[in-house]
């Protein structure tokens, strides 16, 4: 019978017979590096899958999609473009800052009447208000019926809209014929170019010159021109009595104006040509226009407002092409930046609130926009469009009414004798 190792009394030995005492650790260590290798020849396996399919594509993660922009400097030749372009647009309103400037457009305003048609208004807001509720607050503020009655005036009764100008010899209509460098005084007026027409009369032949001035105190005194010229005095205007101003260029050749209503807290759309009040919606659900970059500039700095006049941006936006977005954030905060340097710590608090609200605002559109695709869906719902074309209704009954009282202020025989 075969010989057995002679066992201690109360234990067995913890080492199995023919091995050393390290086996246990020894076989730890083999199968850590056994299981490292094979999770290593995995992983290269899928690497090199993935390029194969798609060498210079990123991996997908599709938790990352909708993490938001960071601003980066422009880099590539059509941001660095774009960016030229704001830098020089921006520069539009501060051109409005002159207080003598300001001084010599309000006495191209009759003031007296704008005043009274604009409390006349005010009080229709309040009674208005007042009839419905004591909490009611009024629709509109003081200031902002001082804006409206200056729309009216300014359409109506200061400026004028130019397509052909009529032959100055002979008043008959032209045709146009081409371009010409400004002369010498109009280019010292700020006219950065000249159309040519020609008077269409056989027997006079004259040729007319339309210089397109960019200078809105010139405009003062030739107060004619197409929708630049209109936007750019008018809001200066509106800056000469005393309103915050925005000038709204637009990447499909408009511009227009935004208000600051400190009665709302918010700005307000402003179209002199179309002499309409807070119709952001004017351009795409009016005119079926698509829209790709709407930029807002004013002394304060620059804005992109283009969620506030696109609400639906696979049916009414056009492809942003210009820049990256990442550089037009940095485009627009570099704008706001150079604006705000020397102000006080209290005025740029205050427009960093205004910042905030105002991105909210752009929030909620897109909101109310889904909402309303969303109720269109729904059987049984009321129409959104519906119920907000009968608020159009009523508010249009209001105005006719608010209209009727205030033509008295307006009357044009008595602004030919002024």
């Amino acid at each position: 019978m075969a010989s057995r190792t002679p066992i201690s009394r109360g234990r067995r030995s913890a080492v199995p017979e023919g091995l050393n005492e390290t086996w246990a650790k020894d076989l730890t260590d083999q199968f850590r590096r056994t299981l490292s290798t094979k999770r290593m020849n995995a992983l290269t396996r899928q690497t090199t899958q993935q390029h194969t399919q798609a060498p210079n594509a990123p991996p997908s993660y599709s938790s990352l999609r909708n993490i938001p922009l960071v601003a980066t400097a422009p880099s590539d030749r059509n941001s660095l473009r774009f960016r030229s372009m704001l830098l020089s647009l921006s520069n539009t309103p501060c051109r409005w800052e002159n207080p003598g400037l300001l001084d010599e457009a309000l006495r191209s305003i009759p003031l007296e009447r704008i005043y009274d048609q604009a409390q006349e208004e005010s009080d229709l807001y309040l009674a208005e208000a007042a009839s419905l509720g004591t909490n009611t607050k009024a629709a509109w503020g003081y200031q902002d019926c001082v804006v409206r009655a200056l729309m009216k005036w300014f359409k109506h009764h200061f400026f004028q809209w130019i397509n052909n100008p009529k032959c100055g010899a002979c008043h008959a209509p032209t045709i146009a014929v081409g371009m010409a460098a400004p002369l010498p005084d109009e280019q010292a007026r700020g006219a950065n170019r000249v159309e040519i027409y020609q008077c269409s009369n056989a027997q006079c032949q004259a040729h007319e010159r339309f210089p397109r001035y960019s200078d809105a105190f010139v405009l003062l005194q030739t107060r004619r021109g197409r929708v630049g010229e209109w936007a750019n005095c008018f809001s200066m205007l509106c800056r000469a009595v005393g309103s915050r101003v925005r000038w709204v260029w637009n990447s499909e050749d408009h511009v227009w104006t935004e208000v600051y209503s400190e009665h709302r807290k918010r700005w307000v759309h402003v179209d002199a040509v179309e002499e309409v009040w807070d119709q952001p919606l004017l351009y795409t659900h009016g005119w079926k226009k698509k829209l790709a970059y709407c930029i807002a500039f004013s002394a304060d700095g620059c804005q992109d407002v283009t969620r506030r006049y696109v609400r639906n941006f696979g049916k009414y936006g056009l492809p942003r092409t210009k820049a990256q977005e990442s550089a037009v954030l940095h485009i627009i905060a570099e704008i706001k930046n150079m604006r705000r340097r020397d102000m006080n710590k209290t005025d740029k608090f205050r427009l960093e609130g205004e910042d905030i609200r105002e991105d909210k605002e752009f929030r909620q559109n897109v909101i109310e926009s889904l909402s309303r695709e969303i109720c269109r869906m729904l059987p049984g719902r009321p129409d959104a469009d519906m119920l907000k074309a009968q608020e159009r209704a009523r508010e249009a009954q209001l105005a006719r009414a608010r209209n009727q009282q205030n033509a008295q202020y307006f009357n044009p025989r008595d602004q030919q004798q002024q």
